[in-house]
Parts: structure tokens; sequence; C-alpha cells
């Protein structure tokens, strides 16, 4: 070295000569060691020696900050053999599909998944460290599993996904993700990250808070609602659906009067939901005004009261202005306000009267809406009617569409019954939409009619792929304790054989279901083992996770 600390001018010969030496190499690989002489032997014993020369040579790089540690996340981790089972569905193995439509017997391991993951999160368990980063690209090529997930993984999870871009999403979707956002009582806080904050976390805090004082949360957002944009203002007025209450009227009303004119629908919306709200009443005098026994008639005109009460003026295709105006008024309007006008009679006996001047569709379709928008057990009955009516002659809609939503008002034990007693009279084939609102596992009389509907269904000849939406529901959704009850329909007996042989059923009907019915039973008894392995270890004293 020299007295300034640099290389001498022997080293720097050194230096290049080395430099020569690999460009050498480099060019006899290029060439061919035909052309300069040697063999492929020598050329790469010749490399790797260089190449322990150069890395000798090399100046260590200056070593980055080392990271913060993740976050402690006090849950405890899964019992072992749901880590393992964890493992499994994260590997996604599935059951090899042999073509022609058919699935195989095996069940399909992909769509175990998000039930392991609401299991896990009802009791209260952490992702295994080992399997977070697997767990965050499952969620990132699936985003039905991002809430789930990203719960599980919690601060963990955050903490990696600040360091890799393919799991940004996490940053943006996680509530919090189990760590990113202040304790709702500490106002300071919380005020500064609704300030500072990206919207995600405006949204995610606005939530948290909500749920921790809803009065808090209106209060939150009126000191930045006049500076907000549009879409903004829109998704933190939706927020308010939950924890809704009369305390929240005041700034609704206020809403009203905003520039944009979807935040101003959906104020109108939500004071609507509070049958004791000053729009209500007004929404109710005005749908008095149109519609009494043996007389329905329409507005004349959508006047400036009821463009700011949230009545849209302009019909969609197709409709005429008047039943449009007529339609939004019954819907706003508390249902409380019409036994009255009708002589005292309940909401079945209002729902049976006729209804003059062809009204009937366009009335029983708002009721239909203010029952589901009011959540009106009483009323949504009486625009059911029974399950075993033909659809089409049900008192309020023959929409499938409706009537789910309208079950999703009745008692969970009531909406079971209705639609067990529905699949008895009328099938599967249209009861798809009813069978996905009711509470998981099917079990009782709803788990039976499914089964013996599947039964009837083989019986009849049809392929199984015809049902292929409820097969899939009733392998998420059947109580695992109806695998014993499906045990006998796994087999292709004689009797089949020759019923297939003799009558003009489809061919080869009865093998489908018989591998469809070896898949239900066995993904059943797979949810079964699972639901066992993520249970707490009996000596494990009871938690905030049980």
């Amino acid at each position: 070295m020299d007295q300034a600390g640099g290389t001498t001018t022997a080293d720097g010969d050194a230096e290049r000569h080395g430099e020569r030496d690999w460009e050498d190499l480099v060019a006899t690989a290029l060439l061919g060691t035909e052309r300069r002489g040697g063999s492929p032997q020598a050329l790469l014993g010749a490399a790797a020696l260089r190449t322990v020369r150069r890395r000798a040579g090399l100046r260590p790089a200056e070593a980055a900050h080392r990271p913060r540690p993740a976050p402690r996340d006090p849950r405890p981790a899964p019992p072992r053999a749901a880590r393992r089972r964890l493992a499994q569905l994260l590997a996604g193995r599935t059951a090899a599909n042999n073509g022609g439509g058919r699935r195989g017997a095996a069940p399909d391991l992909t769509e175990l998944l998000p039930q392991w993951l609401a299991a896990a999160g009802r009791h209260g368990y952490r992702a295994p460290e080992a399997l977070v980063p697997a767990l965050l690209d499952a969620a990132r090529a699936r985003t039905d599993l991002r809430p789930q997930a990203l719960a599980l993984a919690g601060g963990r999870g955050l903490w990696l996904a600040r360091m890799n871009p393919d799991w940004r999403f996490a940053l943006r979707g996680a509530a919090g993700g189990g760590g990113g956002l202040p304790d709702p009582a500490d106002g300071p806080a919380v005020e500064r990250l609704w300030e500072e904050g990206l919207f995600a976390e405006r949204v995610a805090l606005l939530g948290i808070v909500r749920a921790h004082d809803a009065g808090a949360a209106t209060r939150l957002l009126t000191t930045t609602w006049p500076t907000e944009r549009a879409e903004d203002r829109l998704m933190f007025l939706d927020s308010l659906r939950t924890g809704l209450s009369p305390a929240d009227e005041p700034f609704l009303e206020a809403a009203l009067a905003d520039r944009s004119r979807n935040v101003r629908a959906t104020a109108a919306e939500l004071l609507s939901a509070l049958p004791g709200s000053a729009l209500a009443g007004r929404m109710a005098r005005r749908a008095l005004a149109c519609v009494g026994p043996g007389a329905v008639e329409p507005p004349a005109e959508c006047d400036a009261g009821m463009l700011r009460d949230g009545v849209v003026k302009r019909p969609p295709a197709g409709r005429g202005e008047r039943a449009w105006w007529l339609g939004q008024l019954v819907e706003a309007a508390p249902l409380s306000c019409w036994p009255e006008r009708f002589g005292g009679l309940d909401p079945a006996g209002i729902v049976a009267l006729p209804v003059p001047g062809g009204w009937a569709e366009e009335l029983h379709a708002a009721w239909c809406r203010a029952a589901v928008r009011q959540r009106d057990p009483q009323w949504s009955k009486a625009l059911l009617g029974p399950a075993s009516a033909p659809p089409a002659a049900g008192p309020g809609t023959a929409s499938l569409a409706e009537r789910a939503k309208l079950l999703e008002t009745l008692p969970e034990g009531e909406r079971a019954d209705w639609v067990a007693e529905f699949v008895r009279a009328h099938g599967l084939s249209e009861a798809f939409q009813l069978l996905g609102v009711c509470r998981v596992p099917w079990a009782g009389a709803l788990g039976r009619a499914v089964v013996e509907a599947l039964d009837a269904a083989r019986e009849a000849g049809s392929y199984p792929w015809s049902f292929s939406g409820v097969m899939g529901l009733a392998e998420r959704c059947l109580d695992p304790a109806e695998a014993s009850r499906l045990e006998a329909l796994t087999t292709l007996g004689e009797d089949h054989q020759d019923t297939e042989a003799s009558q003009d059923t489809s061919p080869g009907a009865a093998a489908y279901w018989s591998e469809a019915f070896q898949r239900l039973v066995a993904t059943l008894r797979l949810r079964a083992a699972m639901l066992a392995e993520l249970a707490p270890p009996p000596d494990v004293p009871p938690g905030p996770w049980s």
C-alpha cells in the first residue's frame, strides 16, 4: 500500500492481470477449447480457481440495517395436527381430474382451506410462523381468502408484507392486521391517524372506533367531512350501517344536502332504516297518501322534497316514472305505518289483499325491499308465504334472489326450516340461492332434506353435475354427521345396474352419482377431522380464544 492508503503499482498490475486472465477464460468458453487449445475439464478447473481468487479478493459490502423484530402475537398457535393440516391445504394438493367432467372421488383440499381459516379464527389462533409466507401467497392468489388469512397472519403477516412487494395487498387490505391501529380510546392517536393515515387505514380506524363508541365515529367524521372526496365520503358513510342507531340521525340528515348524489342516496337509505327518523315519517306520509284499502294512486310528480329525501327522479329503462316513484316511497316508509292504514290487519292479511289497478307486483316488491332494509321478520314471513307453494304463486315475490334476502331477516332456525320445506316440495334445482343463506353446518331437517333430494335426483337418472352448485355447497356446508347416512349411496348396487339396463335412464348416471357421493362422504369426514384437530387440548384452560 502507498502512503495514501491506495493500491501499490504491483498490486494494481496483479489486479489487471487477473482481469485479463478472466477475460481469456470467457473468450475460450465462447470460442471453444478446440480453437484456443486445451480441454473442457482444464477450462472448468481454471474457471473454478479464478472464481475463488476473485471472491477472496472482494471487499465486504456495507451491512444493511437489521429489520426490527416482528411484533409479538399473544394468540396461541394451533395444535400440532392442525398445523400439519394447514400445511397440507396450503400445498394445494388436489385429486387428479379424470377428464370428461368428472372430479374424482377425493376431496378438493383447496376448497377446504377457507373452512380451516374460519374455524381457526373462531378459536382465536394465530398462524404458525413457518406457514405465514405460504398463507400470504394463498391470499394473494385468492381474494376470498384475504380477510380470514390476514386476520390469522396478524402483525407478523404485515411485518413480512412490508419486505415483499408481492404481498403489498396485505398493507392495503388488512383492517389493522392485528397491530397497525391505535387503541380506539386513545383520542390523540386516533385523531393523528385519521388526519395523516392512508385511506385504507382510515377506513379500518373508523370501523374500530365505531365498534368501540358509535357516537365517536360520527364525531370523527364531522372533523374532515367537508374536505373529503365524494368517493371517500360514500365509503365512510357506508361504514355507519354497522351499529346504526337514532343517534346517527343528525349527521345523516345533514348528509341529505351533500353535493354527491350517491352520498345523498346512501344517507336517505340509512335514515329509512331508522323507522323513527324524520325522513321515515316524511316518507310514510307520502306513501300513505298513495296506497290504501282498495286504492293505489302513484305520485303525479317528483317534487323537490322527494328529491332531497333520496328519491331518484329518472327511472331505469323499461320502468314508468310514476311506478318508479311509488316503489321508492313505499320502500322507504316504515312498515309499522301499514296496519293502521289497513284497518288493523297484520302483515299476512295486508299482503293477501287484492291490489287494484295492476299495482300488486310493484307494491309487493317495494314491501320486500322495505322488509329487508328494516330487518322485519314478520313482514318477511308474510311476503315469503308457505315454502310448499309454487314460487310463482308466492304472495310477495317469485324472485329467488329476493326470497334469499327475505330469509336472511328470519331467525336461523326458522330460516332452515323454511328452506328444508322448500327443498322437500320443489327439489334442489331452484334451491341454490336459498341454501346459501342458511347457517352452517346444515343440520336437522335441512340436512335430511338436502340428502333426500340428492338421492331423489340420482333415482331420477340425472347426472350429478346438473346439481354441481348444490353438491359444492353440500361439501362445504352439510353437517359432517350426515356422512353415515350418505354411505349407503356411495355404492353402485346390482339393483341400480339392472335398473339402468332395463329403464330409459341416462347411461352411466348411477356410476357418476356413486363417485360424487364418495367425494361428498370423504369431504365431510375430512371436515370433521379438521374441526377435531383445531379443538384446544383438554388440558388447556379456557381463554379468550375458546
